[in-house]
């Protein structure tokens, strides 16, 4: 008996892709991130079906509740096409509207796109059991005001980071989210999360005045950078 996964079985499809390597999603995403400025009249954003046939896509945007159903969910964009099919070999792209909805102006707003592929129906028999996996794809949409002050790819130089304990703070004064792979300290290391802006963040990392932390943190193209930082 087939079972399809709709966005609701997403996280059970996770789990049984990880668990089953033979399972590999065919839909890629060009970016791991989209930066939409406030003025920019829309964004696109590029998908490509590598796989060997023609997959069923879903697309939404969610505010970070990764469970709430897309029906169910208000954000100031409109996104086209909210589904469609697309070909093995080929492309589709999404058009992403900010429909000017008032947000604050002097820091950025994040929201998440999701992207859920829901592989073609095999041809089976009646006796034929298989497990039908749909991949879930989320990434960040970070929407920028215009004429924010400073560069966002360089805004992790401008954070104060404070031995607190048994934990540290890391303090973001600029208007833009940073985002941390992961952070290292007198020998310890933690994933890293991302700092919203102008806003303290707390990281349970022991440390004491004037320690080196270590740290990877990603910039707007998606590159992994590596950076350095004395306590205080």
């Amino acid at each position: 008996m087939a079972n399809t996964l709709s966005w609701k079985g997403a996280c059970f499809a996770l789990a049984a892709w990880f668990a089953c390597p033979a399972a590999i999603a065919s839909i890629v995403i060009t970016g791991t991130r989209v930066i939409y400025p406030s003025d920019a009249p829309e964004v696109s954003v590029k998908l490509d079906n590598k796989g060997g046939s023609p997959v069923l896509i879903q697309s939404w945007i969610d505010n970070g509740n990764a469970d709430a159903a897309p029906e169910t969910i208000q954000v100031p964009f409109i996104l086209t096409p909210p589904i469609n099919r697309v070909e093995s070999g080929k492309g589709q792209t999404l058009r992403i509207t900010f429909t000017g909805k008032l947000l604050p102006a002097d820091r950025e707003s994040v929201y998440w796109l999701n992207v859920l592929e829901i592989p073609a129906r095999k041809a089976t028999t009646v006796s034929d059991n298989y497990l039908q996996v749909a991949f879930r794809s989320r990434i960040k949409l970070f929407l920028r005001p215009a004429g924010l002050e400073g560069n966002a790819n360089e805004a992790v130089t401008h954070v104060t980071w404070r031995a607190n304990g048994q934990t540290i703070e890391a303090i973001n004064p600029t208007p833009y989210f940073i985002s941390l792979v992961r952070l290292k300290l007198n020998g310890k290391s933690v994933d890293g999360d991302m700092i919203a802006p102008k806003s303290t963040m707390t990281v349970k990392l022991p440390g004491n005045s004037g320690n080196k932390l270590a740290g990877v943190y990603v910039n707007d193209y998606g590159a992994l950078n590596e950076f350095e930082a004395t306590l205080q």
